[in-house]
């Protein structure tokens, strides 16, 4: 498909601005909800009832840091079309009791690592907190996202005159290496204050806390012709926006089609709110349910149902070519990345891969393939995880991108264009199952 320049730059324009806006998983989740109110979508909780009209537009939240978004056509719908990617990125996260003095006359703040991140690239750089607090309002409890929107932390490298060996592999340790510099001695005791003061609340009734570090450092499109985009969090978020815009402008379809969104897939998803939850099977059964359709009828959506597993992929990178497959090589701007694994560390197989590949093609949309060396460990992602609670056809697939799990990444803008296009025609694809590996896919 051709991509008009223009159009390229101001979706990853948008995308810039998404993430900036998106600091931690619940700042993310938070931009969603709101973009389907504006969309004219109804919120449901977890909580209460469910009153589910045939072509309703709904959305649910858990934990504040996942979300699933669906439109339903009818009572006869004849499956689930599940698009799924996590809103949570690695960074470093802000202890019980943060502040420590330390030499030199300095408050620092004590954190611990969240998820695998590429560590030397987070010195050095303007850094703040944002999260959630839970603070006291009266008889109960309530939940107040912040943002401390300033250069307020800073993690100072040492010295090459007292580290010699940096430039030769050092080693990095958490607790006395990466740990961020607040302020002089005068600042003993005014960390959560400032917190309180951004969040609008007083300090007293803060009664709990997840604060995450976040890189101030804007995001920015460059290259010789303006065809990357570099940023915090592109990983996932690259994908979970393109989800979201491909969701939206969507036509109808027979299918149910569900917009997912994931927390705590950087640290293996075994929460309440991840993807290895009951989450995305709660929300299937309760759809079904409303509709007043049978255990019988939602297990016969399932085998009509398919998930994309998006997540995004590694680029092959131009200093180090040798550890990319020989064949497999995905490259920024050249299409999706479908990715494979023998051991199922991605969902990806035949039926699933040609159902993907089927949908691109009807769109002239470039697809890549995505394999590790075979004598390389690589990672894995939400699929083969949501499979285990709700068993359906998946294919895994990201955007080809370098400095994975660094404070900033770098993706194609083109790229961003590609997966918005595809997620369009699969929200308005139904698959239809006909026995012994035969399936139609119509829209």
């Amino acid at each position: 498909m051709e991509l008009n320049k223009e159009y390229c730059r101001q979706t990853a324009e948008e995308l810039i601005a998404f993430l900036e806006k998106s600091p931690t998983a619940f700042h993310a989740v938070e931009n969603m909800a709101e973009i389907l109110k504006e969309q004219g979508f109804t919120e449901l909780y977890e909580g209460s009832a469910w009153e589910i009209k045939e072509n309703g537009r709904y959305f649910v939240t858990r934990n504040h840091s996942s979300i699933i978004a669906f439109k339903v056509p009818g009572k006869d719908f004849t499956g689930f079309e599940i698009m799924a990617s996590h809103s949570d990125s690695p960074s470093f996260k802000i202890k019980e009791n943060p502040e420590m003095e330390s030499e030199g006359h300095y408050i620092k703040l004590n954190v611990e690592k969240y998820g695998g991140m590429i560590c030397a690239p987070w010195f050095d750089r303007p850094l703040s907190v944002a999260g959630r607090l839970v603070v006291r309002e009266g008889n109960r409890l309530a939940t107040r996202l912040v943002t401390v929107d300033r250069d307020l932390l800073m993690i100072p490298n040492v010295a090459i005159h007292f580290n010699r060996e940096v430039n030769d592999g050092y080693k990095y340790n958490i607790q006395t290496d990466l740990l961020p510099l607040y302020g002089g001695i005068g600042a003993k005791g005014s960390f959560m204050k400032t917190v309180a003061e951004w969040a609008g609340v007083k300090e007293e009734d803060i009664l709990g806390h997840d604060l995450f570090l976040y890189s101030r450092t804007p995001g920015t499109i460059w290259g010789a012709e303006e065809e990357y985009v570099s940023c915090g969090r592109l990983d996932d978020l690259q994908c979970a926006f393109a989800s979201l815009k491909g969701f939206l402008a969507a036509p109808a379809a027979d299918c149910v089609q569900v917009h997912a969104v994931f927390d705590n897939e950087e640290v293996g998803s075994g929460t309440k709110q991840g993807a290895d939850a009951t989450f995305l099977e709660d929300v299937l059964k309760r759809v079904n349910r409303a509709l007043g359709r049978s255990e019988e009828q939602y297990l016969m959506a399932l085998a009509s149902s398919f998930m994309l597993s998006a997540d995004n992929a590694h680029a092959v990178h131009p200093n180090h070519g040798e550890k990319s497959d020989p064949v497999n090589r995905p490259h920024m701007n050249e299409g999706i990345v479908i990715k494979f694994n023998a051991n199922q560390k991605y969902t990806t197989d035949a039926v699933s891969a040609a159902m993907f590949k089927t949908m691109c093609q009807a769109e002239e949309i470039p697809v890549q393939t995505f394999t590790n060396r075979s004598d390389m460990v690589g990672g894995s992602t939400l699929g083969n995880i949501s499979n285990s609670h709700v068993a359906l056809n998946t294919v895994d697939i990201g955007l080809p991108q370098l400095a994975m799990h660094s404070p900033y990444e770098t993706a194609g803008i083109k790229d961003t264009c590609y997966l918005i296009a595809a997620a369009t025609r699969f929200f308005g694809t139904s698959v239809k199952e006909n026995g012994r590996g035969s399936y139609v896919l119509e829209g």
